[in-house]
């Protein structure tokens, strides 16, 4: 089974990532932390917005073929290769930090490597206001995210709200961050397991 966990910066996906896969014994696939991009990123957004999300989508397309060719169980990805080209490398390009040229050469190795990624079998998407993630990103200290705008984590949220609600065509569980703390609270863990037990079991039908 194919689970992919979605949400902005600081939402708590490798959080329930690791929880869940603690919970099923499953193999998980984290998003590349280390991309060599990602502090120019934050100190030059417009001149380094391209190399990385190239980067990201490169790493996100080979992450992908491994864990096909894995046999695992059950598999469990920290954000997906769609958030990277629907919500990220869009909101760059209108934001005008990337150039319609990068992003037509972007979204033609997204397709070509979306070809050959299967659709997650569940997609928990995790939906957190503002506040919430800039808490968050606070409490976990990452250097390079200290200087994050406001305004930039509202329009992922807004990418996010869009992407899910108008083009995946998924099995999507939502969880609000706001007021459905997993690590806080066993029952919104246990409504979360609850779903993905489901459909394990009619998967097995």
């Amino acid at each position: 089974m194919y689970i992919a966990i979605a949400g902005n910066i600081g939402s708590g996906k490798t959080t329930l990532t690791e929880i869940l896969t603690r919970h099923y014994n499953a193999k998980a696939y984290y998003e590349e932390s280390n991309n060599p991009y990602i502090g120019d990123f934050y100190n030059d957004m417009q001149r380094w917005a391209f190399h990385l999300q190239i980067y990201f989508l490169g790493s996100r397309i080979q992450q992908t073929l491994d864990m096909l060719a894995s046999g695992d169980d059950v598999i469990v990805q920290d954000r997906t290769i769609y958030e990277d080209a629907h919500i990220f490398a869009d909101n760059l390009h209108q934001m005008g930090l990337m150039s319609t040229r990068d992003l037509e050469t972007y979204m033609g190795i997204f397709r070509l490597g979306s070809g050959f990624i299967p659709r997650p079998d569940l997609l928990i998407y995790l939906r957190a206001s503002v506040p919430t993630l800039t808490a968050q990103i606070r409490k976990r200290g990452r250097d390079y995210e200290m200087n994050i705008d406001e305004d930039y984590l509202c329009r992922l949220n807004a990418k996010y709200e869009h992407w899910v609600n108008d083009i995946y065509d998924g099995e999507v569980l939502l969880v609000d961050k706001d007021t459905e703390d997993f690590v806080e609270n066993p029952a919104v863990l246990e409504k979360i397991c609850r779903r993905i037990d489901r459909l394990r079991n009619e998967q097995k039908r």
